[in-house]
């Protein structure tokens, strides 16, 4: 998985320029570098905060130092200039067209109903994601947690393919009531749409702590949190991606397919 991960630093990088440079930015060395080094630096650092916590308590669960140092080579030596080489052919290719003229002023958004606002539509709108993979998830938290076997990885493509799916009609439909509602600032909110399933992933930790587990001690609870916190984390920005890409070309499609005369 971390291998795979490591790769595919050319597709972030690749599509973090599209959609800056259809943004209009200019700091696209600034834009190439976060997408290298947020999200891993991020999930790195508290890794590594943690096996040192670990390590001075003497505990079985500390990586060694090779470990640490072979996924750190990974992230320098791999995925950062594969995010550098799909960098640039982002920014080589064209800029993302749309198919309306856009007003430069922007236009008053009247009053919305309950659940377009913001957070009650990231709310409803992380349910069926999380709910999608709810069954699946029980199997992956008993092989990491409860040392079971895990060997469906066929069906457990098939639930990757439904939760992909499900965070594109969901923020596709949360987009077009937005946009019913005449409110033309849907780019965050279809992500956080799709994104708050991460939300509901860590209330599932909890759930799954509090009944399955049977930790003794305070650090093994601290060690649960804190790699729950980052498959969260990660999980979120998954579908929030999903989301949000899902939304832009719906709204690409919808205003493509209407005709002024």
């Amino acid at each position: 998985i971390i291998f795979l991960y490591v790769l595919s630093g050319s597709v972030a990088g690749y599509i973090s320029a599209r959609l800056y440079k259809f943004c209009d930015a200019k700091a696209w060395k600034r834009n190439t570098i976060a997408t290298a080094i947020a999200l891993p630096g991020a999930l790195m650092t508290v890794f590594l905060v943690l096996n040192i916590f670990l390590a001075l308590v003497g505990a079985a669960t500390s990586v060694s130092i090779f470990t640490i140092i072979s996924v750190f080579l990974l992230w320098t030596c791999i995925s950062t200039p594969l995010v550098f080489v799909g960098s640039y052919f982002g920014f080589r290719a064209e800029r993302i067209q749309v198919p309306t003229k856009t007003n430069h002023i922007a236009r008053f958004v009247p009053e919305q109903q309950w659940h377009s606002r913001f957070p009650w539509c990231s709310v409803i709108g992380g349910v069926l994601p999380f709910a999608s993979v709810t069954v699946e998830l029980f199997f992956i938290m008993s092989a990491l947690w409860l040392h079971q076997y895990y060997y469906m990885m066929g069906f457990l493509l098939v639930v990757f393919i439904i939760l992909g799916v499900t965070c594109v009609q969901i923020s596709v439909v949360m987009t077009y009531v937005q946009l019913c509602g005449e409110n033309h600032r849907w780019w965050w909110k279809s992500f956080f749409s799709c994104a708050s399933a991460g939300f509901y992933l860590f209330l599932y930790s909890l759930w799954f702590l509090a009944t399955k587990l049977e930790l003794v001690g305070f650090l093994p609870i601290v060690v649960y949190f804190t790699y729950m916190l980052m498959i969260s984390v990660a999980f979120g920005l998954f579908c929030g991606s999903i989301g949000l890409l899902s939304s832009f070309w719906f709204t690409r499609v919808i205003y493509g397919a209407v005709k002024v005369d």
